[in-house]
Order: C-alpha cells, then sequence, then structure tokens
C-alpha cells in the first residue's frame, strides 16, 4: 500500500508542477495596448499625438487639405479647410490638426475669416497642401488633452 500512495503523491506533484507554466496570465501581467502616444513639442503648448494603426481604423480618422478657395466675399483666393476640420479650445481659439506624416497629428493655430457652405475662409493657418484631419478631430483633441482618461 505504501507504494500506491508514494506512486500516487508523486503523481500529483509532477501534475501540479507540469500545468503550474500553462495557466493564462492575468489582467495585470498582459501588456498594455497603447493606442495613441502624445509628446510635448519643446517650447511649446502644443503636442504631438501619434495613433497606432487600430485606433486609425477604429476611430476612422479621414483627412482632407487646406486648399487656396475662391472667395465669394471677396475678389481673390483665400487659404480654406473643410468646416470638419475645424476645433475649438475652450477659450474660443480656433485649431485644425495638421498631419505632417501617416498617424501623426498637431495642433495648428487658424484664424478664421467666415464659414460659408461647408468651408472655412481663413485669413491665418497652415499653407495650402498642408493635410488636415477632417473626421476624429474632437478624439484628435481628447487624446492630446487625455480627456476621459
Amino acid at each position: 500500500m505504501n507504494r500506491v500512495i508514494c506512486w500516487t503523491i508523486a503523481g500529483m506533484v509532477a501534475t501540479v508542477l507540469l500545468t503550474a507554466g500553462c495557466s493564462k496570465p492575468s489582467v495585470a501581467q498582459a501588456e498594455p495596448i497603447h493606442p495613441a502616444s502624445v509628446e510635448k513639442i519643446d517650447g511649446s503648448a502644443i503636442s504631438r499625438v501619434t495613433l497606432s494603426e487600430d485606433a486609425m481604423q477604429r476611430l476612422d480618422i479621414q483627412t482632407g487639405a487646406v486648399t487656396e478657395a475662391k472667395s465669394p466675399r471677396k475678389d481673390a483666393t483665400q487659404k480654406a479647410v473643410p468646416y470638419a476640420a475645424l476645433i475649438y479650445d475652450p477659450q474660443g481659439n480656433c485649431w485644425v490638426y495638421t498631419s505632417p506624416e501617416a498617424r501623426v497629428f498637431v495642433r495648428a493655430p487658424i484664424d478664421v475669416d467666415y464659414i460659408q457652405d461647408g468651408t472655412v475662409f481663413l485669413t491665418e493657418g497652415p499653407e495650402p497642401g498642408t493635410k488636415v484631419a477632417t473626421v476624429g478631430v474632437a478624439e484628435i483633441y481628447g487624446t492630446e488633452f487625455t480627456v476621459g482618461h
């Protein structure tokens, strides 16, 4: 009978030792997911927001461009952006998020002359051809200022 007990105990110990490394990691042990990173730009109150590819897809981030548009109110062309690119901060300042490279967004100040038919005509702003976010702008702003974190 002693042999049976010894072999039973040895089997149980072996089973415990072999299965100890097979358990799933707990949530606390899992690698954190970073959908975005925010880096302060030296000498500025503005940050550079970089989104992961998954975040770009989940938020359906889309971009347009700063253009030179014929002003319906003036006999000239002026810089213009889609209305969807415009965001106001709590102090009432106007901004757009430029995209200097894929998945990267940097807030840029603009001066609005007027808005007409979904277009924002600017007196000051990024150069024509500059990419600007047009979908997901509020989410990028929230990420920059860690709103909800």
